[in-house]
Parts: structure tokens; C-alpha cells; sequence
């Protein structure tokens, strides 16, 4: 099957599979943008109200001397960007934070800390920082890097409901990004995580160098996963000077939200969130990219080390727009424990029929993989 430009109407194009063909993600890549941006946008309203925005916001609780090579990451310890390094942070220093997120209309709160994975002394701060951000009524989310089985079961069993953990890139393009872990480590990181009973935050970079046909192999890895991640951060690099990206050329704004556009058709139930580099873009292509598809912003003036546009300035777009933030659907422990036990069973099936805040101290400009 070759997706065509005219012959399938936007509604048909939202059955959600999991065999994309690569050929068949860069045709769609290809379109003509109005009708691009028609199909996804007919995709989106079948799944979600067009005018929610789900609000994130995200914390450093550990910056820096990371032992990854990550070109785009200014918290690498192999490059000098000037990022002052900081420990992890105290557990209530960290619910603080938390409870300004949720009074300014967040429903989520992401932790980052810059680990090759956690380390068995951090974990039990680790979980009690999960625990108490579940109980001031937040939805959860952490990005630690790699997860053993064993971790993962241990934030699922503490409250976790995601698990942020990015591909970056193609399969192709990934060892010219990063030499230290290997795309078979991301995999199997999700894998842990979709096992233990979690949801899935995974995306990518884009304006790393790579190609078209690279966006179009990052979209089928994800598109072809057992189970969609219920999230998918899409990411426009942020130039870190001390980087081996920092003199990349710009990305044109229009590719950007086509990649947003056919990550809505490819995904049709997952939100997908404009992450990092919204402090680059005009208020103009945020508009197109919600119009694209996206339905999901980090809210705050700073993502891990990056800068992030102003909230009061998203509030004032927002009302531009016609937008608001989406509400989170409260359950209680019983239907919360059932819909997770039905998600595990899901994954379980899935796998057996298919062939994975205070201003932080930084170097002007640094960048976010979220």
C-alpha cells in the first residue's frame, strides 16, 4: 500500500497501524502541506478536541556530567558549554516545584535527571519524588535514561504513569548523534517500561543533520511499536555552542510541521508535543503545528536547561487561539488499578502478535531532549 495525495480522505487515513513502510511515511512527508495539513488535522479531531492543549512542565532534579556523547546535549560530560553541574535534588525541593506546576494549570510533571541510567543509591529519592508528585493529583513523568526490568517495575509499583525515553533519530543516522548507547538500549528501555505497566513518552530531534528519509525512519520505529507511546515529543534542536551541533544549519520551520502532521496520521491516539525549540518559533508556526496535530506543550520559562517561552505569553497565545488547557480525567484507585492491569494485558498481547520551577543555572541557549 503507497499512500497517495488525493485519493484517501483525512478520516481514513486514521486507522492505526503498526507496518508502516518507510516508502509509504516519506510519501506522506511529500504531500502537497494543505493537503497534508487537511488529513492530519481531520485525524486529530476523530481522537481529541481540536482546542485542548495537554500542559507539562519539567524539572531538572540532577544537571549535568552526564556520561552520554549526545551531540545536541549540553549536559554531556564530553563537551564544555559552560552548564554548571548540580546534584540531584532534594526530595521536597522538588514537590515545591510541583505544586507551583499545578497551580499555573499543569496536569503533568516531568523530572530529568542527566543519567546514563539511575544508580541504586538514587533510586529510593527517586521513587519518593514519584510518590509525592502522584499525590498532590499530577500525572508523573520521569526521563532517567536506560531502565533495567527491575527499575522499571520499581517506579511502576511507586506511582510512574510515564516513562520519557527518545529514539532521537532514525537507525541509520543515530550512530552519528550518539556513540554510547546503542538504538537496541532505547528499545529495550521501552520495552522495560511498556512490560512494567507505564505509558510511554518517546519522540526525537529534529535539525540534527539528518535527512528526510531519517524523519521518516524515526516516525515508522515509533509508528511500529507494539503499543503507540501515549506520548511524542517532537523536538527542533536548539544550537548549544561547546556542541559538535552547534553550527548545524537552521531547520525550515514548514518540515518541522510536516513531521508534526504525519506523526499525527501515523499516531492517531497519541498526543504529540511541541518540546524543545518553541522559544525559536513564531507564534505563526506554533499555530500551524496545533493545527497539524499537536496537542501537548511543556508550560514554564525553562525545559531541563533550555529556555521555553514565558507563560504568560502562552497564556496570552492560548487566548488568541482558542485554546485551553486539556483537563485531566480523575479515577479512583479502583479504576485507575483496572486500567492499568487492562493496559499490561494489552502490551502482553500486543508483544505476542507483533513481529518497544526555580530558573536552573545554564549556558544561554541550552538545549532540551524531551
Amino acid at each position: 500500500m503507497t499512500a497517495t495525495p488525493d485519493t484517501r480522505t483525512a478520516s481514513a487515513a486514521s486507522v492505526t497501524r503498526h507496518d508502516w513502510q518507510r516508502s509509504e511515511i516519506e510519501a506522506l512527508l511529500a504531500l502537497p502541506f494543505n493537503d497534508l495539513l487537511f488529513r492530519a488535522q481531520g485525524v486529530h479531531r476523530e481522537h481529541f478536541d481540536p482546542n485542548a492543549v495537554q500542559i507539562s512542565t519539567l524539572l531538572s532534579i540532577k544537571t549535568g556530567a552526564c556520561p552520554e556523547d549526545c551531540k545536541y546535549c549540553p549536559q554531556s560530560g564530553h563537551y564544555n558549554t559552560g552548564l554548571e553541574r548540580e546534584k540531584l535534588l532534594q526530595v521536597e525541593a522538588v514537590l515545591e516545584q510541583a505544586r507551583r506546576a499545578k497551580t499555573v494549570g499543569a496536569s503533568r510533571f516531568c523530572m530529568g535527571a542527566a543519567w546514563k541510567h539511575p544508580s541504586a543509591k538514587d533510586m529510593p529519592y527517586v521513587l519518593e519524588m514519584v510518590k509525592g508528585v502522584r499525590a498532590l493529583g499530577l500525572e508523573t513523568c520521569m526521563t532517567l535514561g536506560m531502565l533495567s526490568r527491575e527499575q522499571a517495575e520499581q517506579l511502576n509499583d511507586a506511582g510512574l504513569d510515564y516513562y520519557n525515553h527518545n529514539l532521537d533519530t532514525s537507525p541509520e543516522y543515530y550512530g552519528e548523534i550518539i556513540t554510547t548507547r546503542t538504538y537496541a538500549d532505547r528499545l529495550e528501555t521501552l520495552d522495560h517500561v511498556r512490560q512494567a505497566g507505564m505509558k510511554i513518552c518517546s519522540g526525537g530531534i529534529l535539525g540534527m543533520g539528518e535527512s528526510v528519509n531519517d524523519r521518516a525512519g524515526l516516525l515508522q520505529q515509533l509508528a511500529n511499536l507494539p503499543t503507540h507511546p501515549e506520548s511524542v515529543p517532537i523536538n527542533m534542536l536548539i544550537r548549544i555552542q561547546g556542541t559538535p551541533l552547534e553550527h548545524v544549519e537552521d531547520l525550515d520551520p514548514l518540515d518541522f510541521i510536516r513531521t508534526i502532521a504525519v506523526a499525527r496520521i501515523l499516531m492517531p491516539r497519541s498526543h504529540v508535543r511541541l518540546a524543545a525549540g518553541r522559544e525559536l518559533m513564531s507564534d505563526e508556526t506554533q499555530a500551524m503545528a496545533f493545527f497539524a496535530g499537536a496537542n501537548s506543550i511543556f508550560y514554564g520559562e525553562r525545559l531541563l536547561t533550555a529556555q521555553n517561552p514565558q507563560a504568560s505569553h502562552d497564556k496570552q497565545l492560548f487566548a488568541r487561539l482558542g485554546l485551553h488547557p486539556e483537563q485531566r480525567e480523575e479515577a479512583d484507585d479502583a479504576a485507575q488499578e483496572a486500567a492499568l492491569q487492562a493496559q499490561m494485558m494489552r502490551a502482553r498481547l500486543d508483544a505476542l502478535t507483533t513481529d518497544a520551577s526555580v530558573p536552573r543555572r545554564a549556558a544561554s541557549g541550552a538545549a532540551a531532549d524531551v
